[in-house]
C-alpha cells in the first residue's frame, strides 16, 4: 500500500450482500450503514467451490486455487485414494502480510493453521487444532487463554441444544472482541486482519430464523450482527482519516431447501463403482470408475497413472466428460434444474498446480445444496441446516480509498489484497 496509513480488514465470514445491505438499511447495523454510505459497496464474486478454505485462501494470497494450491477441504494424498485435510503449510503462495514490510495483526483467518513466524501477531481460524499452534507468538498463550478465547463455535452443539449452541456462539464472540481490542491497542500493527465466523455457522444452522421475523431466535441471530457492528463502530472511530478500512465477505448464503448428493447420481449412473458394492469408501473403488466427487461438488476422473486403480486414459477423458456435462445439464428433482453452471478445471484455474485441480467443478441453482457424501442412499434430502453457500454475492465495502480505480467493476475474492495493496 502506498502512503502512511493503516489498512484493517474485518471479514464476515459467509455474509451476502444482500443481508449487510438489509442488515444497514434497517438499523440493526448503524455503524456498517455508515461505512457503506461513505465509501465503495459492491456485490463481489467468491471463489468456486465457494467454500471458506478456498475462499480465503484466494483472497489472503490474491492467487487462484491453481497458484495457491487449495481447491476444497480435503483433498487426496498422491497417487490415492486416501483423505487428506490441506492446512496453511499445503498453501503454496504466501499470504499478503509475508510480502508487507511492516508489522501485522492477523486474527481468526479461515485455513491459516497451523500458525508460522511471521512479522506480527497470528492468531489462526478454523479448522485450528491445538492451542498453541494456532497462536504467534507463543508468549500471548497465557493471556488468550485468561480471555476464555475460542478457536471456533462448537457447531456440534447445535445438534442437540439450540441455546447451548447460541450461548456458545455468544461467549466465542465476547472473547474474540475482548482480544482483538487488546491487540488492536497494545501490538504494533500496519495491517490489522479481523475475521468473524460465527457468522456462517448461525446462517448455516438458522438462516430461516433471519428470514422469519417470528422465528424463536430470530432476535438472538440479529444481536449477534448487532454486536458484531458494535466492534466495526469502535474500529472506525480508532483509525485516522489516512487509514483504509475494508470490510469483506468470503461468500454469499441463501435459504436451503435440499441436499443434493452427486455420489449417488455416479454411483446410480454406473460412473462410480466400489468393491464390494456395500462399503462405499474411496479406498474401495473398482477399477470400472470413471469418475468420484469431493465434497462440495468437485469431479475427478479417475485416470490412469494418477490413481491406484485408475482406467481412464487420456485419450478417454473427453467423452466421459461430455457425458457427464449432459448428465449434471439435466438433473432436476422436482421439476426444477438442479445445476446451474458446469466448469471445466482450465476455465477456472491456471498455475503451477494445475494438475492437482478437479477435472469439473459444479455450482448449484437457488436453493440445492450440492454435496460429495459417498455414503447417501438418495439423491435428494433436508438434513438440520437451513441455510447453503452461494458464489455470486460476497460483498465488499471500502472506506478511505482515494484512488477507487483499483476496484473492478465485478470484483472477486482475489482481487481484495491487491485492492489495498495498490490504493
Amino acid at each position: 500500500m502506498t502512503g502512511n496509513g493503516k489498512t484493517v480488514i474485518i471479514g464476515l465470514d459467509g455474509v451476502p450482500f444482500g443481508m449487510i445491505k438489509d442488515l444497514a438499511d434497517t438499523g440493526i447495523m448503524p455503524n456498517t450503514a455508515e461505512l457503506i454510505s461513505e465509501g465503495i459497496f459492491k456485490k463481489m464474486l467468491s471463489s468456486i467451490p465457494e467454500v471458506s478454505s478456498v475462499a480465503w485462501s484466494s483472497m489472503i494470497t490474491g492467487k487462484n486455487p491453481g497458484d495457491h494450491n487449495i481447491f476444497g477441504f480435503t483433498d487426496l494424498l498422491p497417487n490415492s485414494y486416501r483423505m487428506t485435510f490441506p492446512n496453511f503449510n499445503d498453501l503454496k503462495a504466501p499470504p499478503f502480510w509475508e510480502r508487507l514490510e511492516g508489522k501485522s495483526v492477523i486474527m481468526n483467518v479461515p485455513s491459516t493453521y497451523p500458525v508460522r513466524e511471521m512479522n506480527g501477531v497470528h492468531i489462526s481460524g478454523f479448522v485450528s487444532i491445538n492451542f498453541e499452534k494456532s497462536i504467534h507468538p507463543k508468549s500471548l498463550v497465557p493471556l488468550l487463554k485468561d480471555m476464555n478465547y475460542r478457536l471456533d463455535v462448537d457447531s456440534q452443539k447445535a445438534h442437540h441444544s439450540m441455546e447451548l449452541f447460541l450461548s456458545d456462539v455468544d461467549v466465542t464472540l465476547d472473547a474474540r472482541i475482548k482480544a482483538y481490542r487488546y491487540l488492536f491497542d497494545n501490538e504494533d500493527w500496519q495491517t490489522f486482519m479481523l475475521v468473524f465466523t460465527a457468522t456462517d455457522r448461525l446462517m448455516h444452522f438458522l438462516w430461516d430464523a433471519y428470514e422469519d421475523r417470528n422465528h424463536k431466535y430470530h432476535n438472538q441471530f440479529l444481536r449477534h450482527f448487532e454486536t458484531i457492528d458494535g466492534a466495526i463502530g469502535e474500529i472506525n472511530n480508532k483509525i485516522s482519516d489516512n487509514d483504509l478500512l475494508i470490510m469483506v465477505s468470503d461468500h454469499g448464503f441463501e435459504r436451503l431447501e435440499y441436499d443434493i448428493y452427486i455420489s449417488h447420481l455416479l454411483r446410480k449412473e454406473g460412473f462410480l463403482k466400489f468393491e464390494p458394492p456395500q462399503e462405499m469408501n474411496l479406498k474401495n473403488i473398482h477399477e470400472d470408475t470413471k469418475a468420484f466427487v469431493l465434497d462440495p461438488a468437485r469431479i475427478y476422473l479417475n485416470r490412469k497413472g494418477k490413481y491406484p486403480c485408475g482406467t481412464v486414459e487420456a485419450g478417454g477423458a473427453e467423452e466421459i466428460l461430455f457425458r457427464l456435462e449432459n448428465l449434471f445439464r439435466s438433473l432436476e428433482v422436482n421439476s426444477r434444474k438442479v445445476i446451474k453452471d458446469i466448469y471445466r478445471k482450465q476455465e477456472l484455474y491456471s498455475g503451477p498446480y494445475l494438475e492437482n485441480a478437479p477435472d469439473m467443478v459444479l455450482v448449484a441453482e437457488k436453493g440445492f445444496n450440492l454435496k460429495g457424501s459417498l455414503r447417501a442412499d438418495k439423491l435428494a434430502d433436508k438434513a438440520i441446516f437451513t441455510g447453503k453457500h452461494t458464489q455470486h454475492d460476497a460483498f465488499l465495502a471500502i472506506r478511505g480509498l482515494t484512488n477507487d480505480s483499483v476496484v473492478p467493476d465485478v470484483p472477486t475474492v482475489t482481487d481484495v489484497i491487491s485492492i489495498f495493496e495498490n490504493a
